[in-house]
């Protein structure tokens, strides 16, 4: 089972991207957030990777840019209804950490907004991701009721970089894909600065 790639991005379709491997060409279905952080065509990517094996379709890959979107989705998927294209379609509406915001909230409006998701599907997934860690994410359950009120989330080291960079003018788009590849290139225990030292080399690339 493929879990990561790492390899020269060859090709950036509408819904999925060919990642070089070694002379091996992948092709893996992305979402639409993830192929808009991808770096150019001819440089070097690295994708975390679900892999599907239908008898119909043969091996599917399906990429990320993070393990903690690769979790959500491999959750999403586990819920009766989800496909791997409802699941994608959530992932690129709300990410990891703003999921579970709205799963706390039970903010069914909010998991509806994804495209091909219809209110009892959004409602289903609300009800059954309570309760269920994702990374630094937790979805909180909420006893029938019970008002509660979110915490701001704590400032992650890739929002504080993305800031410092629309800070100096950078598009949001161009922003965040510099932080992720500066992350995948130091690691995600890298210090701020060292994060946006490296974003803005890879700006000037």
């Amino acid at each position: 089972m493929i879990g990561r790639l790492r390899g020269v991005l060859a090709e950036v379709g509408e819904a999925e991207c060919l990642i070089d491997c070694a002379g091996v060409g992948y092709v893996v279905s992305c979402g639409a957030r993830t192929l808009g952080r991808l770096p150019a065509p001819g440089d070097e990517a690295t994708v975390h990777v679900h892999s599907q094996w239908s008898e119909d379709a043969g091996p599917r890959l399906y990429g990320f840019l993070t393990r903690d979107e690769r979790r959500a989705f491999t959750t999403l998927l586990a819920i009766q209804g989800v496909g791997p294209k409802a699941a994608l379609a959530v992932l690129d509406v709300l990410p990891p950490g703003e999921l579970a915001s709205a799963v706390a909230r039970e903010d069914k409006a909010a998991v509806a907004r994804a495209n091909g998701v219809g209110p009892k599907l959004a409602l289903r997934i609300v009800t059954e991701l309570k309760g269920k860690a994702l990374g630094d994410a937790t979805f909180a359950p909420v006893a029938p009721g019970m008002h509660i009120e979110i915490a701001p989330p704590v400032p992650s080291i890739t929002g504080e970089a993305v800031s410092a960079l629309l800070g100096l003018g950078v598009a949001e788009v161009n922003a965040r894909r510099a932080v992720d590849q500066a992350l995948i290139r130091l690691g995600e225990e890298a210090e701020l600065s060292a994060v946006i030292r490296a974003a803005l080399q890879e700006l000037g690339r």
